[in-house]
């Protein structure tokens, strides 16, 4: 085992104890990884010795991004039906459909191949760590070949057959089909089952079926709410206990009650409302109320075609009313927590002794310049389970 020491770092974003909490920013520190984690926290005059080190020259350290809801298991292009919206098209969901049938035509190869481009983008931008789902397959084959490309590639897994229901079939005979044969299969590749309650997609006693039988097989429960209407998914979410509902931009005041006296976070996406233009969730509110909160992409080709973690911090900030520390909790720690990764030997979103060292370094002498430089790619390098990432070589002027 080698020690490598980071030294020389200007602001340490270590998200380690609660929230409530001192906000765990150090200054003029040093850390030492070893054996892919943690070993030592502290000001860089008392560093221990080590094998290697890295000064960052007063640069900013913070853990790195957890993107806890993507879909980058497609194929195909939806970038026509993103201009109609810009011109006043509203979306409604349809155009799931239309990847679905470009996926399906695609090998699994082809699949996996997609994904893992997707997933470099993220973590060039600081993402270690995400979450990723089935649900453009919406078949037996097509939703199996989607769980193993996505196990392939990302830590963590949702199954979606719940999505929409997919033309030639009866509304009934597919959720039968999505609780039985098509669970069945997928499970041993996935960690969560999920759902999309929505008008154009399903109903609230639909999205419990589903949820239930996911539970019954064992799996954790996940589900998109209240994205396009107040939709009863939140307060479904809530009574089921599901590790996080998802989009929540239409809420009532029952809604946020519940999400504040629930352990269920909710994730919010603000990329995908800038593309929809649906409104943005009430970040603030449901902060106050005591609610637990967490930052994604939502990466998928149809209504938030991001990876990028920095910009959906940045946008929280400058249009959500988020604090800067609160957008980097809920893109980090408060992620975590969505996917049940919190606490633990395997903990991720967080830097503490003991714990994985998986960490960004900014071009920045501070966190806040994420928000105050926006659209400037600031992360200059990650660690995954201590292993530095390889940066690629600029392109050579021709």
């Amino acid at each position: 085992m080698t020690a490598e020491l980071l030294t020389g770092i200007g602001e340490l974003t270590t998200q380690s104890a609660e929230f409530s909490h001192d906000d765990d920013r150090l200054t003029d520190a040093a850390l030492v990884i070893e054996n892919g984690r943690i070993a030592w926290i502290g000001p860089a005059a008392e560093a221990p010795p080590s094998d290697s080190r890295v000064d960052v020259g007063g640069r900013a350290v913070l853990p790195g991004w957890v993107d806890s809801h993507t879909h980058l298991v497609f194929a195909g292009d939806r970038a026509a039906e993103f201009e109609a919206r810009m011109a006043g098209q509203r979306y409604e969901a349809g155009g799931i459909l239309a990847t679905m049938t470009a996926t399906r035509a695609a090998s699994e190869a082809d699949l996996v191949a997609n994904a893992r481009r997707l997933r470099r983008e993220a973590e060039a931008q600081g993402t270690t760590f995400l979450e990723t789902k089935t649900g453009y397959g919406l078949d037996l084959l097509g939703e199996l070949r989607s769980a193993r490309a996505a196990a392939e590639v990302a830590d963590v897994v949702s199954f979606l057959g719940a999505h929409v229901v997919p033309p030639g079939i009866d509304r009934r005979d597919y959720l039968d089909l999505v609780t039985g044969p098509m669970l069945a299969a997928v499970a041993p590749h996935v960690d969560f089952i999920d759902a999309f309650c929505e008008t154009g997609a399903f109903d609230v006693d639909e999205c419990r079926e589903v949820l239930l039988a996911g539970r019954a097989a064992g799996l954790g429960l996940r589900l998109h709410g209240n994205q396009l209407g107040f939709s009863g998914g939140v307060r479904l979410a809530v009574e089921l206990g599901c590790a996080s509902v998802d989009h929540c931009n239409h809420l009532d005041d029952t809604d946020i009650d519940a999400l504040a006296g629930s352990n269920t976070v909710a994730t919010l996406l603000p990329a995908c409302d800038l593309s929809t233009r649906e409104p943005f969730p009430p970040a603030r509110r449901l902060l106050d109320a005591g609610a637990h909160i967490a930052l994604a992409s939502n990466c998928n080709p149809g209504t938030s075609y991001t990876t990028s973690m920095p910009f959906c911090v940045a946008t929280a900030v400058l249009q959500m009313g988020l604090t800067v520390r609160e957008a980097v909790w809920a893109a980090t720690r408060g992620a975590a927590r969505a996917l049940g990764r919190e606490h633990g030997p395997d903990a991720v979103g967080s830097l503490r002794v003991g714990g994985r060292a998986d960490l960004q370094v900014l071009d920045a002498p501070a966190v806040a310049h994420l928000a105050y430089r926006p659209g400037v790619p600031l992360c200059m390098a990650t660690w995954t389970e201590g292993i530095r990432a390889a940066r690629p070589a600029p392109p050579t002027a021709r």
